[in-house]
C-alpha cells in the first residue's frame, strides 16, 4: 500500500521549491561553510512532494541559499518556545527556566530544529511602572503605591505611619522610580 507521510499535508503542492519548509526537503550539510555567512545547500524533494522551479519545470534536486547556524543560534523572532507557570521575575540573580523551542517553519538551519534553552523569566501581571511611581509621587503617604502594587502590609503600614512621616515615602518614590519595588506577585511591569 502507498501510504502518505504525515509531512505531506505541509508540503505546498507545485510550489517553488526553494521556498518549501524544512521538513519537505533533505539536504546535504555543507560542512565548508562559514558562520554567518550566506551558503548553498544541495537539496533534494521527499517523496510524494512535488515542486518545480522559477520556470514552472518540475525538479527534485535544487538548490537553497540560507545563513551558515545552528538552529539554536537564530534570533529569538525565528523560533518559538515554551512559557514557565512557576516563575518569579523580581528574584536576585533573575531566574531562568528551561524552555523548549521550535523553529518556525519557514526558517533554515543547521542542526535539530527542536531544541532546549535557558530563558529568563519575562512575564507581567498587568501592572504600570508609571501608575506606581504616580501612586507613590501623590498619595504615597497614605500607602497607595504599596496598595497598587498588591504589597497590602506595606500599604497598611505606610497608612498608619502616615508615610513613615515622610521619609518612607521619599524612599519609596525612589525605589519605584528605578525600578527596584515591584509588583508583589512577581511580575514585570508593563
Amino acid at each position: 500500500s502507498t501510504e502518505i507521510p504525515p509531512y505531506v499535508t505541509n508540503c505546498p503542492s507545485n510550489g517553488l521549491c526553494s521556498r518549501l519548509p524544512p521538513d519537505c526537503m533533505t539536504c546535504n550539510t555543507n560542512y565548508s561553510c562559514i558562520y554567518g555567512k550566506t551558503a548553498t545547500f544541495d537539496c533534494k524533494v521527499k517523496p510524494h512532494v512535488h515542486c518545480v522551479d522559477d520556470k514552472n519545470h518540475e525538479q527534485e534536486n535544487f538548490t537553497i541559499n540560507m545563513t551558515c547556524q545552528f538552529c539554536w543560534q537564530l534570533a529569538t523572532s525565528d523560533y518559538v518556545c515554551t512559557n514557565s507557570t512557576n516563575c518569579m521575575t523580581v528574584s536576585c540573580p533573575r531566574q531562568r527556566y528551561n524552555a523548549t523551542c521550535t523553529v518556525r517553519d519557514h526558517i533554515h538551519c543547521l542542526g535539530n530544529r527542536v531544541f532546549p534553552k535557558m530563558l529568563y523569566c519575562n512575564w507581567t501581571g498587568g501592572y504600570k511602572w508609571s501608575t506606581a511611581l504616580a501612586l507613590s509621587i501623590t498619595l504615597g503617604g497614605f500607602g497607595a503605591d504599596r496598595f497598587y502594587l498588591g504589597q497590602w502590609r506595606e500599604g497598611l503600614g505606610k497608612l498608619f505611619s502616615f508615610g513613615g512621616l515622610g521619609i518612607w515615602t521619599l524612599i519609596d518614590v525612589l525605589l519605584i522610580g528605578v525600578g527596584y519595588v515591584g509588583p508583589a506577585d512577581g511580575s514585570l511591569y508593563i
